[in-house]
């Protein structure tokens, strides 16, 4: 992608200026529209699968995970493309984001609907199969293109590690708030609309449209300070472009980012995991109605939003690491909790809801905080700036998560003897007891082996606040002899 080169980047913005709240706000608003798709998947898509389009559990995970396979070459591609990408009026990764967003809404949307391909139930589950997969394919190709470029902004708006944190906080106080939003307009929905279908397609509708307008806040709001920065990285003097597999090579080489994506990849799968099967322990274990599903997911989305702003605040006095102890070790509390409960005990599901939603914005913001640090080490040690291929990796693991989640619950169900509903019926069927089983251990025990996974890589991740600040000190420097 490229742009005249009469089109100037502006001059006037200085990159080393804090962060003024009309560019935090428009840079949050960017993770809105993948976090609202994103969450009513997670939240939604196995049931809507398994209650809706009356596929088999086992067959409706592995819809999602056929498309991370295509994924694991799709994430880095787009992530180098846009390290490559040259467009004086857009910068880097702006034009991926602004031409990717309406039909990034559009795919999404297709995957609610349910197709009649066949009378022969047999027949019609597995064409269904086979529309989700290719649909999902392509909603998982344009989620990559508008979401992978607006992840690596972070280290082109600012190179302070405590406004990095800050940064993040409002990206994901939006991510966070759009779950809570698609979770509340579930809710709406679900109560006055009868009928199942519909109700996804509606939902799904809004959803659209809120995020692609979401999309384009962030553009038009963030560009002046991306120009900026573009416009100060092309003064420098870059070696040539390393070829894509040696890229490869460094990037999982750098020691700290192999710790950044272990801990992220173990705390986003114990979210993953711990979403979609909310829905059904709601619903089977604790014996509510399919209304009270969004009410107790707002309680662990509203308490991580709220959390957020608090850890953000802490971590300036006592670092990312032991911040993100307290909280895993809470929601670890928390998934014991689950497992153990009974139908009638409502106040206390409600109370580890929130105490889960205490870990949960942890997992949300110390790794994505870490990897800018992780970016910087790289620039020093080669000399390029590759957001992109690190933000493609962590993009990837964030997808990977989401569809071996989906994945690992859908076959547990499966093998457990979970009963899926015929598409049209009103009525659920009731579940057997090893179903029952299979849902409080993926409710408890299997996240907090996660958890405890990440707590010990981020024990040993050796990236500290003056490792950091001696990182940026040398790079500097290099540019100060750059400019001499």
């Amino acid at each position: 992608m490229s742009d005249s080169a009469s089109d100037d980047y502006p001059q006037t913005a200085q990159v080393t200026q804090k962060l003024n709240l009309q560019t935090k706000l428009a840079y949050g608003a960017g993770d809105l529209g993948p976090a609202i798709t994103a969450n009513v998947s997670i939240f939604f898509l196995l049931l809507f699968f398994t209650n809706v389009a009356g596929i088999p559990a086992g067959l409706a995970g592995s819809v999602l995970l056929i498309g991370k396979i295509w994924d694991a070459v799709n994430d880095p591609v787009v992530g180098v493309l846009t390290d490559k990408t040259q467009s004086r009026r857009w910068g880097r990764r702006l034009p991926w984001m602004l031409y990717g967003a309406i039909p990034f809404g559009i795919f999404f949307f297709l995957q609610w609907i349910v197709p009649r391909f066949s009378s022969n139930q047999s027949s019609n589950v597995w064409a269904l199969f086979w529309y989700y997969v290719v649909i999902g394919l392509i909603s998982q190709v344009f989620y990559t293109v508008v979401n992978l470029p607006y992840t690596a902004l972070t280290p082109e708006l600012t190179q302070d590690y405590d406004e990095r944190t800050s940064l993040n906080s409002f990206r994901f106080a939006f991510s966070i708030g759009g779950s809570i939003l698609s979770l509340i307009l579930a809710q709406i929905v679900f109560s006055r609309i009868p009928d199942r279908q519909q109700q996804y397609l509606v939902l799904a509708a809004i959803c659209t449209v809120i995020s692609v307008i979401s999309l384009y806040w962030c553009v038009f709001g963030v560009r002046d300070r991306v120009l900026a920065f573009e416009a100060k990285r092309i003064q420098l003097e870059e070696p040539e472009s390393l070829p894509f597999l040696q890229q490869l090579k460094i990037v999982f080489t750098n020691r700290p980012f192999l710790f950044v994506i272990g801990i992220y990849l173990c705390s986003w799968l114990a979210v993953q995991i711990t979403a979609s099967i909310i829905p059904y322990f709601v619903i089977n274990c604790m014996s509510l109605p399919e209304a009270d599903v969004p009410t107790t997911m707002i309680a662990v989305q509203g308490t991580a939003l709220l959390m957020l702003f608090v850890w953000t605040s802490v971590s300036k006095k006592i670092g990312k690491k032991l911040v993100y102890f307290l909280g895993m070790s809470l929601w670890i509390i928390a998934a014991a909790g689950l497992f153990f409960l009974q139908p009638g005990q409502i106040s206390l599901m409600y109370i580890m809801a929130v105490m889960a939603g205490v870990g949960v914005s942890t997992a949300y913001l110390v790794p994505w905080s870490m990897i800018p640090d992780v970016i910087e080490l790289d620039e020093l040690q080669t000399g390029q700036r590759r957001e992109g291929i690190f933000y493609g990796f962590m993009v990837l693991l964030q997808k990977f998560g989401l569809a071996f989640g989906l994945f690992l619950v859908g076959n547990a169900l499966q093998a457990s003897g979970f009963k899926e509903a015929v598409a049209g019926q009103t009525a659920l069927p009731i579940q057997p007891e090893s179903a029952l089983l299979a849902i409080r251990i993926a409710v408890g025990p299997l996240p907090t082996i996660c958890l405890i996974l990440g707590l010990v890589l981020t024990y040993f991740y050796p990236i500290t606040r003056e490792m950091h600040a001696e990182i940026l000190l040398k790079l500097k420097q290099r540019q100060q002899h750059h400019n001499s």
